[in-house]
Formats: C-alpha cells, structure tokens, sequence
C-alpha cells in the first residue's frame, strides 16, 4: 500500500511543479491587471488545487492500468497471430476512446452552435444535438480507421513519412472543396481527439505490439500512431461537411 501512495505523491508533486508557472502567470495578471478583488484568487487557488489533483490522479492512473492494460493486450493478440482480431480491436479501441473524448464532446457541442447561427443547419435542439452527434461519430470512425492504418503500417513495415506525406496532400486536395464554415472545425479535430482519453492507450497499443513483432523496434516502429489519429479526423470531418452542405 506504500509503494502506490508514494508515487501517488510523486504525481501530485511533478503536477503541481508544471501547473505551478501558469497559475502564477494567471494571478499576477489577475492582480496587478485586472485588480480582481481577493475572492477572485481564492477561487483561482482552489481551481488550481483542484486540477493538480486531477492530473496526478489521471496520470497515476495512466501507469497503473492504462498503459500496462493497451500493451498487454497488444502482445496477446500479436502472440495469438490474428491480424483480424488485432485490427478489430484497433478499431474498436480509436472508435471507443475518442466518442468518449470530453474535448470532442465540447468542440462538437460549439462546432453545432456555431452552424446554427451561421445557418448552416437549423436552430432548433434537435438538428443541433443531431449535427455534434455526427461530428463526433465522423471523428471517431476516422480515428478508428487511423488506428487500423496504423497497426497495419506497423505489420507491413510501411514507411511513416511516405504515408503522413500523402495523408496531409489529400487533406489539402480536399480542402479546396469543402466548404469554408467547417475547415476550421475539421482541422481543430485532429488536435482535440488526440487528447487525455486516446493517446494513452493509442501509445500503449503502438509500443506494445512493435514490443511483440519480431524485427519491430518499438521506438520507431511502435510510434506514430497519434499522427494517424491527427491527420484522418481532418479528412473526414471535411467530407462531413461537404455532404452536410449538399443535403
């Protein structure tokens, strides 16, 4: 019980070391700025408490179960030899993490607003709750998608830089067509699916199956992942949008 509550420890204390330079940033503005009254700080200390508590909370959890749990599955399966139930599980895993993706989730929930006012779709609750559930699926189909390039990259031994490379040439290609309202959103998708639920177990799965293969080197081979799950939200989100304007 030692050993957990000393590195529970640790985890707070590195939290609080790299939270500690914007909250100092943040009060001095606060202060000498703004003038905030002293409540205001209060409040921003508390804040601040509160976060350090959670990240060292979510980053204990990370190597406790997170990580240890992606690459042993990753081995299982690579031990067990089917390409069907690795590539399944990769899907299922980009799909599963990012729907659940609490920046998605209020990107979507903006991305919608936004569309409503713009006029794009209508303003009632419904046509907007259905446009963020679209968006949210569209990302996290693309980065289930990504995730089955990837680990099939890392079966192959395809090159990295060949495929980004020409990812991000479709991407361009593709953004000459779509409309001019969702290019914003669709390239703010790669940046928040790639967040605190996904790349962790991503990471896990990438390293730990290039662990598993023999001639893989998990340090070039096992990364990578993430950059699919960057580049494929973009191009989907961009075709999202353009089937949105022609329906």
């Amino acid at each position: 019980m030692k050993g957990p509550l000393i590195a529970l420890g640790r985890d707070a204390l590195a939290s609080l070391r790299d939270l500690l330079p914007i909250v100092v940033v943040i009060g001095v503005f606060q202060v000498f700025v703004f003038h905030e009254p002293a409540t205001r700080l209060m409040s921003l200390a508390v804040g601040g408490l509160l976060v350090v508590a959670g990240l060292a909370f979510f980053i204990f959890g990370l190597r406790l179960a997170l990580f240890p749990i992606g690459e042993g599955i990753a081995h299982s399966l690579a031990r067990k030899g089917s390409v069907f139930w690795l590539v399944l599980f990769a899907f299922m895993l980009g799909f599963g993490t990012t729907i659940a993706e609490p920046a998605l989730i209020a990107v979507a929930a903006e991305a919608a607003e936004v569309a409503a006012g713009a006029e794009v779709i209508g303003s009632s609750v419904e046509s907007k709750t259905n446009y963020a559930l679209g968006l949210r699926l569209t990302v996290a189909l693309a980065v289930g998608v990504a995730l089955v390039v990837g680990v099939m990259r890392i079966l192959a031994g395809w090159s990295l830089p060949f495929m980004i490379i020409s990812g991000y040439f479709l991407v361009v290609l593709v953004t000459t067509m779509a409309p001019q309202d969702i290019v914003g959103v669709a390239y703010d998708s790669g940046g928040v699916t790639t967040s605190t639920v996904t790349v962790p177990l991503v990471a896990a799965l990438g390293v730990g199956l290039a662990s598993s293969l023999r001639g893989r080197n998990p340090m070039t081979d096992g990364f990578g992942l993430i950059a699919f799950a960057s580049l494929t939200p973009i191009l989907f989100v961009l075709v999202f949008g353009i089937i949105v304007q022609w329906n």
